[in-house]
């Protein structure tokens, strides 16, 4: 079937000559101007977005809201403070957020530490619109809902993680790796 192009010659036109269309179609007669056959361009492939994707861009949105202290339960901090620590680690700006990602649309959940003195119903509203704003903007996707936790308030004299005493070592055995 020498007739039938290919999808390899149907990029490789020369200037401006016309590319085949569908099959059958008049050389030319495509709609898109570019032998595309009349489809736009979003039929022409998919976009698959990672998990991990909309957790970063909706961990970044959260954090431009003031009066957030941090993002996580107090288990997925101190894994996430351990994991800093390692030479090599990444920190994770998608902590304490989980996504759910469909083709069309997505759900998200994430836990919150506040400062305390803030309105925390005021603090979730620019959250959950920030999230959505930037969800939407970066990815197309729709935004179904954003669930927020708010599982800690963190006092002004607080420390930033509590820090246990190192433990004595008997003799002959190893120092524990920070």
């Amino acid at each position: 079937m020498p007739d039938t192009p290919t999808p390899a010659t149907l990029h490789k036109s020369p200037g401006n000559a016309p590319t085949p269309g569908p099959p059958g179609a008049k050389p030319g007669s495509g709609t898109g101007g570019g032998g595309d056959g009349g489809r736009s361009v979003s039929e022409r492939g998919r976009t698959v977005l990672a998990v991990g994707v909309v957790e970063k861009i909706a961990g970044m949105a959260a954090r431009e809201v003031s009066g957030i202290h941090a993002l996580g339960s107090g288990l997925a901090r101190t894994f996430g403070a351990m994991r800093d620590r390692v030479p090599g680690g990444k920190s994770s700006i998608g902590r304490g957020i989980k996504a759910e990602v469909g083709e069309k649309q997505t759900a998200i959940d994430i836990a919150l530490v506040v400062e305390y003195g803030v309105v925390i119903p005021e603090l979730a509203r620019q959250v959950r619109e920030n999230i959505i704003d930037s969800v939407e903007r970066m990815t197309g996707l729709e935004v179904v809902e954003v669930n927020i936790a708010v599982n800690d308030v963190h006092l002004p004299d607080e420390p930033e993680f509590e820090e246990e005493e190192e433990p004595i070592t008997a003799p002959g055995q190893r120092p524990k790796l920070k």
